[in-house]
């Protein structure tokens, strides 16, 4: 299953990345604790004073001269500081009063147009493009004092004039060449350089498809120097980083992201989709804990319920890499009471996709083939929002060779998919290819075609590998060595995993897995080494999969 809200290690011993010691964790631990600290103390402080107040609010500094108003430059700036953090909506609403404020101020329409992109976020809607068009336009009639501010204007404008007639994925294309322009013309804007950034990553490069995440870490990495409190900055760069092969650059800020907006339930979250990718499961957990405390804390800025249900996405997925099963079955109870009213616009089907998504993980993760097999939709879903309930059942029915379970469950995956491709946003069909894919590949197994079983999984693997793959998403390279394992072959499979584990380190089944295919393989030593990181990651756990009681018994016999 890919990535849902944000469209964005190698090592044994080969395969096993080294973890923070104690002390690093212990550090880790007191600045999330002070992040909280100032939390509490800016919900008193004023939203509109001068930009030392925007930085004791905890969003992040800024610098965003302007030509409008004076007493508009401060709520400017706080405006842009939430844009940066993807608070979308409270973003609108300050541009919103800035140009009520200064009704000549044409970057005040540029801000709302900006609002209404949500870059990485989710695709704009045709309400948002409408409403993104019309103040670009107001923009442009009340006219920028300085070309620096109409060069901003004119760049949003490509992205949504003619938005009726014209393609999205050119229309991103020709605002990030446009921002390369600005970005260029005005080496001295910080704020340039983290828009065209920005823009990079919302398309790929038809030649490498890391290229354009390459040259946005570049800049930003330069910037993250100079300007260590812009959230812009720390946050773009995660994004950028956000592909196993590119984690490790990411990590400096992913550590200060939150030291610089803990304000903000995003900028709290937004560290763990780095400390996911290497592994790195107890900062992964402390970050979406603190997202969740901050949704809940008493404050004037609305927050919609899709931060809370992202970051519980995180938690089930980190909980179930350290055995922590009990945790992550309350995310998935959690999610009942999350309701679609509370979740921010441009996020249409997205609690719908959760409620079908957790429950498919947590089933699949613990190996609990026939609970997969007798998951059902969640009742009053849209049928385009299933697939991970039918991509699941066709997972454990293959494991069971139960071909006719498999068989319903891959038409069913079909039928997901044409109800996306004939529905509202007929893009969403292709994110699902991959889950059809691997469908069919344990449909085969159940058939006992075990080699073109292995060839169409193998393809997919291959595909992720080259591409990239969602944070919380099951590797499919692992899925592949399980299938192997399952068709007994033990060394084919162990070379799968210990490729599995260079892609996304420290996962449960993975270093489990490798260490079985070691231990029939007759590789004692190897086999405990994956056996002995399991248990020092689930060390805190009490779980009782039978999984951690094997590994334990082996290396208690050394």
């Amino acid at each position: 299953m890919g990535r849902i809200i944000e469209d964005h290690s190698p090592g044994m011993v080969g395969a096993i990345i080294s973890f923070e010691s104690q002390a690093m964790w212990s550090m880790t631990e007191r600045l999330i604790r002070f992040g909280f600290a100032l939390i509490f103390l800016s919900s008193a402080l004023p939203s509109d004073g001068h930009l030392d107040a925007l930085y004791a609010e905890k969003l992040g500094k800024i610098s965003f001269p302007i030509s409008c108003a004076p007493a508009v430059q401060a709520p400017f700036e706080r405006a842009v500081a939430l844009l940066h953090s993807f608070w979308f909506d409270e973003a609108d609403r300050q541009f919103q009063q800035v140009a009520e404020q200064d009704r000549q101020c044409a970057m005040a329409y540029w801000g709302e147009a900006m609002s209404d992109y949500r870059q990485l976020w989710s695709r704009p809607e045709e309400s948002d493009l409408k409403y993104g068009w019309q103040a670009i336009q107001k923009a442009e009639a009340i006219g920028a004092k300085t070309q620096r501010e109409r060069d901003y204007v004119e760049a949003l404008a490509v992205f949504f004039r003619d938005y009726q007639h014209s393609d999205y994925d050119a229309r991103t294309r020709e605002y990030a060449a446009r921002m390369e322009k600005l970005y260029r013309q005005y080496p001295e804007d910080h704020e340039a350089a983290a828009f065209y950034s920005l823009s990079l990553l919302t398309w790929t490069s038809d030649d490498d498809p890391l290229k354009n995440a390459r040259t946005a870490i570049e800049i930003l990495t330069k910037l993250f120097l100079q300007d260590p409190d812009h959230p812009g900055v720390a946050h773009y760069l995660i994004h950028a980083a956000d592909d196993p092969r590119l984690a490790q650059l990411g990590l400096p800020a992913a550590r200060r992201y939150a030291q610089i907006a803990p304000a903000s339930p995003h900028a709290l979250h937004m560290p763990s989709h780095i400390f996911a990718r290497l592994g790195l499961w107890q900062e992964d957990i402390q970050s979406n804990l603190a997202a969740i405390a901050a949704v809940h804390q008493p404050s004037a800025l609305h927050v919609g319920a899709e931060h809370e249900v992202h970051a519980m996405d995180f938690l089930e997925y980190a909980y179930l890499q350290i055995g922590e099963d009990d945790k992550a079955q309350a995310m998935v109870d959690g999610l009942r009471s999350a309701r679609e009213q509370d979740m921010d616009t441009g996020l249409d089907g997205y609690l719908d996709r959760m409620r079908s998504h957790f429950p498919a993980m947590y089933a699949l993760e613990r190996h609990q083939w026939q609970e997969a097999v007798a998951l059902q939709p969640p009742t009053g879903s849209d049928v385009e929002n299933q697939v991970a309930t039918f991509w699941a059942r066709a997972i454990g029915a293959g494991h069971l060779r139960n071909e006719v379970a498999a068989r319903d469950s891959v038409a069913k995956c079909e039928a997901v998919m044409e109800a996306a491709r004939q529905g509202k946003h007929p893009y969403r069909a292709t994110l699902m290819n991959a889950s059809l894919e691997e469908a069919r590949a344990w449909l085969f197994f159940a058939q006992g075609m075990t080699n073109n079983a292995l060839t169409r999984l193998r393809a997919v693997a291959d595909k992720q590998d080259s591409e990239g793959k969602g944070e919380v998403e099951l590797p499919a390279r692992e899925m592949l060595a399980d299938m192997l394992m399952a068709a007994d072959r033990p060394e084919e499979a162990l070379n799968e995993y210990e490729q599995s584990l260079k892609i996304d380190p420290n996962r449960f089944n993975g270093l489990y897995g490798a260490g079985r295919a070691a231990e029939m393989t007759h590789q004692q030593q190897k086999a405990i080494a994956y056996y002995s990181q399991l248990l020092k990651n689930c060390a805190q756990s009490h779980s009782t999969r039978p999984e951690l009681a094997h590994a334990r018994t082996t290396v208690d016999k050394e």
